[in-house]
């Protein structure tokens, strides 16, 4: 099937971890070292975001983040079409941002 942005998927996870103490701040540390380590790109503070491809490749992405999140932490992930994503509209200091193109797949022969 061709490429479209009805088909190529985007991922978003959003998450609350205690960071009361020092033993949880580098646990909640870890975890966002994790996501970035996967691939993932910081869109706010607990709120991190990945292209993925297709809906299929987000899968290994789902079992990897379960493995990460700390005890007593709060993490939820949403999905995203590339063509919903351009939608989304971000301000900073009161003037829009442009997001993020989605980057360019490898085609290997």
């Amino acid at each position: 099937m061709p490429s479209s942005p009805y088909n190529q998927m985007w991922m978003m996870v959003m998450f609350d971890l205690p960071v009361g103490t020092a033993k949880e701040r580098k646990k909640a540390t870890a975890f966002r070292k994790g996501l970035l380590d996967l691939g993932f790109e910081m869109s706010q503070f607990s709120v991190y975001v990945r292209f993925c491809g297709d809906r299929q490749k987000t899968e290994p992405y789902v079992r990897k983040i379960k493995t990460l999140i700390p005890e007593n932490g709060s993490v939820t992930l949403l999905f995203f079409t590339d063509r919903q994503f351009s939608d989304i509209i971000n301000f900073s200091n009161r003037k829009r941002k442009k997001l993020k193109e989605n980057p360019a797949q490898l085609s290997l022969f």
